[in-house]
Formats: C-alpha cells, structure tokens, sequence
C-alpha cells in the first residue's frame, strides 16, 4: 500500500508513549509541522543556507532530550503506524528552560549562539506568564503531512487531556501559539489566551488550559 492510498480509520487510532523505535518518524512528522512556523523561521535563519538542515538537528535534539528525561511523548497509532505525535515537558521544574548543559551544547553547534539564546528565553517567557505551578508544557505537536484535517490533531489533544486528568497534582496545560490558523484548535480545546510575548522578530501567544474547565 502506498502512503498516498493509506486512508487512517479514526475509529482504530490509539494513543500510546513512544518507543524507542519511533523518534526518528516523530522527529521527520514535527519537521514537517514546524518548517513553517514563524519562530523556528527566524530562530533558525531560513534565509541562509542550511536552513532544513539546522531545523531538523534542532528538533532531533530536542526528542532525543525529552526521550532520555522520560518526558510525556505520546504518539497516535494506526495499526503501528505513527500518525501524530507531541512532546510535554511535565511539571518537574527541574527539565525546564534552562534544560541540561549536553543540550546546549548540540543545539549551539545546531542553532548558533543566537538561536540557542532565543530557544532558551523563549520558554523562560513563557513560563513567566503561566498562572500555575505545577502544569505540563506542549512543547511540540505535528501531525503527519499526508493525513492532517481528518481529526486527529483533536485525537491526538484528548489523549493528552486524558493524562492531565490522571496527574491530580497538575494544574492545566500550557503553549505558546505562533502559527494563527492554530489559534483556532487550541481554543476549540479550551485553552485561553493569557497574555502575548516577543521572541526574536515574532510575536506568539501564551496559552493555558486549567486540568478544571
């Protein structure tokens, strides 16, 4: 079966944690995701050369780091293939914007001193405008390019609802939205626009959903 004729049944879907096996297809998914987007664009300098190459080492480290801190990855599954997936940092302050020194070490030789400043002011931005203490992060959430406005990026945002449900401790979720046209699927799960930060050249977005709403 070719992946052009591959038709995903959402009733079969089934969320799951990542293996090991499966990041190298969930780094090319939210390559994909993230080609376009604003922040990554100007963080990673899409005019020079190299840009394709530095994104896709970005966001190799940045799986690769949640992977080995044990952070939330949950993919969507169709008969063992990944369809979707999302990275979470939870609420450990301990993985949080300053991440571990090996990290910013690969994502300089990657991003530049720039762009690895920039990555790190941005999530210390967006933790100073969250009203909680304890939540989980969304940090990064594709799905993949062949199978998107069929409903699983809503799929995909139920299984991650579903483990903030299960951590009584946890507060909510939160994200920071740069792209506009996905304004609309994050308010369509509840999230609220808390206030909008600068990093870089853009403009994005704080969000937070309460585990309460």
């Amino acid at each position: 079966m070719t992946v052009s004729a591959y038709k995903p049944d959402l009733a079969a879907v089934t969320p799951a944690y990542l293996g090991a096996d499966d990041l190298k297809v969930a780094a090319s998914i939210l390559y994909n995701a993230y080609f376009d987007d604003p922040l990554f664009v100007d963080i990673f300098q899409a005019e020079r050369e190299g840009y394709e190459a530095r994104l896709r080492s970005a966001i190799r480290e940045e799986i690769n780091t949640f992977w080995e801190s044990e952070q939330p990855l949950i993919g969507l599954y169709d008969d063992g293939r990944l369809l979707a997936v999302s990275c979470m940092i939870g609420p450990d302050a301990s993985f949080g914007a300053g991440r571990f020194w090996h990290w910013r070490l690969k994502m300089l030789l990657t991003a530049g001193y720039l762009g690895t400043k920039q990555m790190i002011a941005k999530e210390e931005k967006v933790r100073d405008k969250i009203p909680a203490q304890n939540y989980y992060m969304l940090s990064l959430i594709g799905v993949h390019p062949d199978h998107q406005d069929i409903g699983l990026g809503h799929v995909l945002m139920s299984a991650m609802l579903s483990l903030l449900d299960e951590d009584m401790q946890s507060e909510g979720i939160g994200v920071l939205v740069t792209l506009p046209k996905c304004l609309s699927f994050f308010k369509d799960a509840q999230f609220k626009h808390v206030d909008d930060i600068e990093v870089g050249n853009i403009t994005g977005k704080v969000m937070f959903r309460p585990t309460s709403v």
